[in-house]
């Protein structure tokens, strides 16, 4: 197989039948240029039908031996796996030798998350938030990213329909339309009911949504982003300061306060319980902390 004729061919395979951008088009044939000077430098020459899974290897284990990251090392055996799977379905070749080929493991980042003594010092400072619409607007912003969990689109898309004032609940639309509901307390729905009557007493163009700007439109990510932003940055130990902390904090605080993780789970909308799972290591990684503080001889 002419080296110009695969390249070519699994190009136009990428860009037609995969609709891969040309950014990634050329980052996959950086990728194969490279493990085709390995195979050339291992065996003389570069014939796909003589490649197995053995060489495959040695050639992630030679990338790792160089200092490549994880993630890099990944995504180059992931341009190779591609270019095995369109030579299988091609007919050029029988079997795929990349195919029991595993790249290095990524280790996952903790989440940032907040202290509940932090984030309680903002909600309750009155200095914190002015006294007017916008005010009770941001303070509601973070309250309810916090002590119900929601993502921040699923904040933006709340509507006034969506809460019930007697259950104390609302009713928050996740991804894939998926619903969930989500308990409050008497003190949230306390501010829920001081927003709306200062929202509606301002605003008289009121869109259904819970949350708008000062005409009454919805609204959007970069604006709530920025608006927790300038509150969590009160917290210097923090590394991020995004919606997406509060969500995290909320998931530590309950598991750390012993809640079940599958009702965590529920709670965040999770759709496996791999994707809770992070937040117990969050709350193992907080109580070797304490056992470390605590303890007399865990120093020794």
């Amino acid at each position: 197989m002419a080296d110009e004729m695969w390249k070519e061919k699994f190009m136009r395979y990428l860009r037609v039948e995969k609709n891969y951008s040309s950014h990634t088009e050329i980052s996959y044939l950086n990728d194969l240029s490279q493990f085709e000077s390995f195979i050339r430098s291992e065996t003389g020459t570069f014939d796909p039908t003589n490649i197995d899974a053995d060489l495959i290897r040695i050639w992630i284990s030679q990338l790792i031996e160089n200092g490549i990251k994880p993630r890099s090392v990944n995504r180059k055996l992931s341009a190779i796996k591609s270019f095995f799977k369109y030579l299988k379905k091609t007919e050029v070749l029988k079997n795929n030798p990349a195919e029991t080929v595993h790249g290095p493991k990524i280790e996952k980042k903790l989440p940032t998350f907040a202290t509940d003594t932090d984030l309680e010092k903002i909600l309750d400072d009155e200095t914190e938030f002015s006294d007017n619409f916008e005010g009770y607007r941001d303070h509601l912003i973070l309250e309810l990213l916090y002590v119900t969990g929601m993502r921040r689109t699923e904040l933006i898309n709340l509507k006034d329909a969506d809460i019930d004032i007697y259950a104390k609940t609302l009713r928050v639309t996740g991804k894939r339309n998926k619903q969930r509901l989500i308990p409050f307390s008497d003190n949230t729905l306390y501010n829920i009911q001081k927003y709306i009557s200062l929202r509606d007493a301002k605003i008289k163009n009121n869109s259904a949504f819970l949350f708008v700007k000062n005409n009454g439109d919805p609204m959007y990510p970069a604006m709530i982003y920025k608006i927790v932003h300038t509150h969590l940055s009160r917290i210097s130990t923090l590394s991020k300061k995004s919606p997406h902390v509060l969500r995290h904090s909320f998931a530590t605080e309950m598991l750390n306060n012993g809640a079940e993780i599958n009702a965590v789970k529920e709670l965040l909308g999770h759709s496996s319980l791999a994707s809770t799972e992070i937040y117990t290591h969050v709350t193992f990684d907080e109580l070797k902390k304490v056992y470390q503080q605590a303890h007399p001889r865990a120093k020794k």
